[in-house]
């Protein structure tokens, strides 16, 4: 079994595996490209992302603002309509599925890649094949139509359920189900979202 295979399969592996870093080389390169381009330049902008994400059209719209770094694009699925601010990262290690219609806030981050909390297992060593360093992942699932907004990182191994929003500066080490406000570090459930949070009770209208 390949190193690839096991990280995809949630067991230990290596990430300094050469398969491994050609992809996070190509990915980390094409995110360069596209950190370089400028604010009008936005068919150059979408080719890129085809490029990153290997697909020939997107499903509805994909926006991401720069810059983003993708350590792994063929380990992240993004749905249809999707939007991400400034400084949107996904570390690999895992793989992140992402539904339709979800938005995400300037400085978010998706880390789905873990190291042991034992500090002999995180040393990186080598040995007459080189350089090893063993990790695992744990997959980070969001659903559709969820808001994460800005500063949130989302550890691996959680689900985030449809409809729900994810507050400023959180956490999330754990499951949060549909159709809530969550928040905090750890983010914990406030409330469910009901008819009463509609922006047009709460915000002036022209």
């Amino acid at each position: 079994m390949t190193e690839y295979m096991k990280m995809r399969q949630g067991m230990i592996y290596d990430c300094f595996d050469k398969e491994i870093g050609e992809e996070q080389a190509r990915s980390h390169r094409l995110c360069d490209e596209y950190n370089s381009t400028q604010y009008d330049e936005g068919e150059k902008r979408s080719e890129i992302l085809k490029k990153l994400f290997e697909k020939e059209s997107f499903e509805g719209y994909l926006v991401m603002e720069k810059p983003i770094f993708i350590d792994n694009a063929k380990e992240i699925k993004i749905g249809a309509n999707f939007y991400s601010n400034v400084y949107f990262s996904f570390v690999a290690g895992g793989c992140a599925e992402i539904g339709d219609n979800v938005f995400i806030g300037p400085f978010c981050t998706l880390a789905t890649g873990i190291h042991s909390l034992i500090a002999e297992e995180r040393r990186i060593f080598e040995d007459e094949n080189g350089a090893h360093d063993y990790e695992y992942g744990r997959n980070i699932k969001i659903g559709n139509d969820v808001w994460i907004a800005s500063n949130v990182t989302i550890c691996g191994g959680v689900s985030i359920g449809d409809g729900s929003v994810i507050g400023a500066g959180s956490v999330v080490t754990k499951d949060i189900p549909s159709g809530v406000l969550a928040a905090g570090n750890p983010c914990r459930v406030i409330r469910k979202i009901t008819e009463k949070d509609s922006m047009y009770l709460k915000a002036k209208r022209i």
